[in-house]
């Protein structure tokens, strides 16, 4: 059996996806070991990781020989300058979702990657929801036929627009959340032909995008990504359907609300779905609804395979080139909006 050094990780920024995710899905990893994170916060991280050193800057992390995996986890305008510069350093890098602000810095970091002694991945957890790996699982079963209308909601009801970055990010909720929906809606169908965006700052003294109405359009399949900040009912997770039956889905995966109430992967109840899925099917001229199996949520499957492409023992999780499309759709989606037309790609 062939034994391996644990890989040393360095988180650099401890916000909501630090501090809820990456480091949570780090220290669950076999293999990993989270030796530093890079915070102007280190009573915050010590708070919840006491044996974990705090660095003061990339920099620091970069010239650590003990750290192989620099995790970038720091607001979107950061992110292709701090994976560059780790990649140029030799170190393998996860980047949070968007992985660059525009999809030119996207692809100059891919670019980089390419050509990179370290790996590089995206961290686009919700490949690994316990939704959507049910309904991928029902649509490979041939559960709902071929699939017509794909509707995927990530709404929020936050009528009070915020100081934080976030609130007024360029894209907003569509760089923000756009992502998620954009990666499991490629994954489930490929690239779509066009992208049709009708993006809105809808709330009071918003600048930034807080409503999000996309089209993605395929040969016949129809994709409709909706992103809200002013729905009181924010349930809807999705609608499908297709010719063989229809597949509705209220709740969000439980797992970051998980971690944010100190469960960690593990933990019995970890991953599990509190609201399955209704599948209903059409017979005899009747509606027959029953309630598939559902799967368990698994975002530490992200590290487990990371751990094993920095080992030469696998394929990233994310690749770029992956990732890559999901930032063309986004940009053409801000195209889109800004012309009022569809756009080919």
């Amino acid at each position: 059996m062939t034994s391996h050094a644990p890989i040393g990780v360095a988180v650099v920024g401890y916000g909501l996806a630090g501090q809820t995710f990456h480091a949570p899905l780090i220290k669950a990893t076999p293999g990993l070991r989270l030796t530093a994170v890079v915070s102007s916060r280190p009573e915050a991280v010590h708070a919840d990781l006491p044996d974990v050193e705090v660095l003061p800057d990339l920099d620091a992390a970069l010239a650590r020989d003990d750290i192989g995996l620099i995790v970038v986890a720091t607001p979107d305008a950061l992110h292709a300058e701090q994976s560059i510069a780790a990649l140029k350093a030799g170190k393998s890098v996860v980047v949070d979702k968007p992985f660059a602000a525009t999809l030119a810095n996207a692809e100059a970091v891919a670019a980089v990657a390419r050509h990179a002694t370290g790996v590089f991945s995206v961290f686009q957890n919700r490949r690994w929801d316990a939704d959507f790996l049910t309904l991928r699982r029902l649509i490979a079963e041939g559960a709902l036929g071929e699939i017509a209308v794909f509707e995927s909601h990530y709404d929020r009801f936050r009528p009070t627009v915020t100081d934080r970055w976030k609130d007024q990010r360029d894209g907003g909720v569509w760089a923000d959340l756009g992502p998620h929906l954009i990666d499991q809606a490629v994954q489930l169908f490929g690239p779509p032909l066009g992208v049709y965006a009708d993006l809105q700052a809808q709330r009071r003294g918003a600048t930034a995008i807080d409503y999000a109405h996309v089209l993605l359009r395929y040969d016949r399949l129809r994709v409709i990504l909706n992103m809200s900040h002013l729905a009181a009912e924010a349930s809807l997770r999705y609608v499908v359907h297709g010719d063989g039956g229809s597949f509705v889905k209220h709740g969000l995966d439980a797992q970051e609300a998980q971690s944010k109430a100190g469960l960690r992967p593990g933990d019995p109840d970890w991953g599990v779905d509190p609201s399955p899925g209704v599948l209903t099917k059409q017979i005899d001229g009747r509606p027959v609804h029953t309630t598939p199996t559902p799967e368990r949520g698994d975002y530490p499957a992200f590290y487990t395979a990371m751990r094993d492409a920095v080992r030469g023992e696998g394929p990233p999780p994310v690749p770029a080139e992956q990732a890559l499309m999901t930032m063309r759709i986004i940009d053409a989606g801000l195209r889109s909006a800004a012309e009022r037309r569809e756009i080919a790609l």
